[in-house]
């Protein structure tokens, strides 16, 4: 009996083994070649070629803010609107601009304004701006830059020799009516929110 027990089991033992090879065999042979996608190539769009002036139409958009709610100019007729186009969200120069609009957002509606940031930042990064800063009116996102080049804007700069695409920053006033009252070009930041609040005063 001993002697039967033991063949049994050893017979037992070579078919597992085989089937596990087998298995392997199988898994080893239905592996494919990963092959990794080539890297998209980032379109830049080329400089704006619109010059705005005071007196004409501003033009239009919907686009959405930090909460990925649409933003239209037309959401603002019978209000002055600071229109205050940006470089980047969180970078020093920005943030003093932007924070100086939050502390003085008071006078602003006072004046029957309201007050819109926009950059080529994504609503998400926007969402991350608005809440450390505890920012307290809309951030619009143009990814697209279509906004961006529709105003202006969107210029070839310089630093330290290198030339690339970006926002030059600039401000637009806008009246009631939707035509545009004041553009305030190459911002510098210190000053500007007094600056637009003084003309924001004396608007028709």
């Amino acid at each position: 009996m001993a002697d039967t027990s033991k063949k049994k089991t050893n017979t037992k033992k070579p078919t597992s083994v085989s089937a596990k090879k087998k298995t392997t065999t199988q898994k080893v042979g239905t592996v494919k070649k990963v092959v990794k996608p080539t890297k998209a190539v980032k379109v830049v769009p080329p400089a704006s070629t619109v010059e705005l002036k005071v007196g004409q139409k501003a033009p239009a958009f919907s686009l959405p803010n930090q909460d990925g709610k649409i933003v239209s100019l037309s959401d603002y007729k019978g209000k002055k609107v600071v229109l205050y186009f940006y470089p980047k969200d969180d970078t020093s120069g920005c943030t003093k601009e932007s924070c100086a609009f939050r502390d003085g957002i008071d006078e602003i509606h006072g004046s029957g304004a309201e007050a819109l940031g926009v950059s080529g930042d994504s609503v998400e990064s926007h969402m991350k701006f608005v809440k450390k800063y505890n920012l307290n009116f809309p951030l619009i996102s143009d990814e697209s830059k279509e906004m961006i080049r529709a105003y202006g804007v969107w210029k070839e700069k310089s630093l330290y020799g290198r030339k690339y695409m970006g926002i030059e920053r600039t401000t637009f006033l806008i009246d009631e009516k939707g035509k545009i009252s004041k553009i305030f070009h190459k911002v510098k930041v210190d000053g500007h929110y007094e600056a637009v609040l003084g003309e924001l005063e004396v608007m028709p």
